[in-house]
């Protein structure tokens, strides 16, 4: 039997046209086609071919902007190579920045766990009212917000 070795690769979408403190309006089904076409347009079919089997989106904020997408190792630097040079999500017009490529989900949510740390703390400042502070933590620190049915339909 023989083990595939997964890369987690942690992405910081930057949209500079919406506030940092509304969030985004952004699926995963559309994060994740939009990197494949990316992929496609950069790497032609080797390089889908290659990303496409164990490749998903696995969490996606649109709070935090964060999003961890999985991709076996080896073919994962398609995808980070492809990264850059998305500019436009659906609608919005972005910019993606790797944060940490990870090679368990358990170190890349540690290390999201401190990023998101350090965004609250710059976000507290600027709420006025305990209750805004404590829904904006709730939202930044769901780790629960994945769509289980994109990861079902490529799966199969």
């Amino acid at each position: 039997m023989v083990r595939f070795k997964n890369r987690y690769i942690t992405v910081v979408i930057v949209c500079p046209f919406v506030p940092e403190n509304k969030p985004l309006e952004l699926k995963p089904k559309i994060f994740h086609d939009t990197l494949l076409n990316k992929i496609q347009q950069m790497h032609g079919d080797f390089g889908v071919a290659s990303v496409t089997n164990g490749f998903l989106t696995k969490y996606c904020n649109e709070n935090t902007r964060i999003a961890i997408i999985r991709s076996r190792h080896g073919p994962h630097r398609f995808v980070t190579s492809s990264l850059p040079f998305i500019t436009k999500i659906g609608k919005l017009d972005v910019k993606l920045h790797t944060l940490h490529v990870g090679a368990t989900l358990k170190h890349t949510f540690k290390f999201i766990q401190k990023h998101q740390r350090a965004y609250l703390d710059s976000m507290w400042a600027k709420l006025k009212t305990d209750e805004e502070r404590k829904q904006l933590e709730a939202a930044v620190m769901d780790f629960t917000r994945t769509d289980v049915n994109i990861n079902i339909e490529n799966m199969a």
